[in-house]
């Protein structure tokens, strides 16, 4: 019996450790999801009629659209992280967002910090990150 309970307790140890590592493989590989890398910012940008309903959802201010529910859902995970887990479409549009925001909404600039990061505790973490050439 000895043999046998050796054998099944190597057999559980071998299923906790897949188990374990499929899981930190899954939380490691973990991306937004990119349903939406198609959608035309350069368009969006252009035109402030666009532009700003998107503003609006991720300020609560008024409704969104399914991209815009999308993003409200991850933009503070986002600015936490430095876009960690954002496409390379995803990093790549939002340094042109957010620059565009700065230099062209700056009241709704301010609204956004003050809502997603209102205390500052993020700052350096997506200064850093918007201002990276990857």
């Amino acid at each position: 019996m000895p043999v046998q309970n050796d054998f099944l307790c190597r057999l559980k140890m071998k299923s906790i450790i897949l188990f374990v590592l499929f899981t930190i493989s899954f939380v490691v590989c973990e991306q937004y999801t990119d349903k939406y890398d198609n959608i035309n910012i350069d368009e969006i940008l252009a035109n402030r009629r666009l532009l700003l309903p998107y503003l609006k959802c991720i300020l609560d201010k008024g409704p969104c659209t399914a991209e815009g529910r999308e993003l409200k859902v991850h933009i503070k995970d986002g600015m936490q992280t430095a876009c960690a887990k954002c496409t390379d479409f995803q990093r790549q549009h939002a340094r042109k967002v957010v620059k565009h925001v700065r230099e062209n909404e700056k009241p709704l600039w301010v609204e956004l910090l003050q809502k997603y990061d209102p205390k500052n505790e993020y700052q350096e973490t997506y200064e850093k990150f918007l201002n990276a050439k990857d």
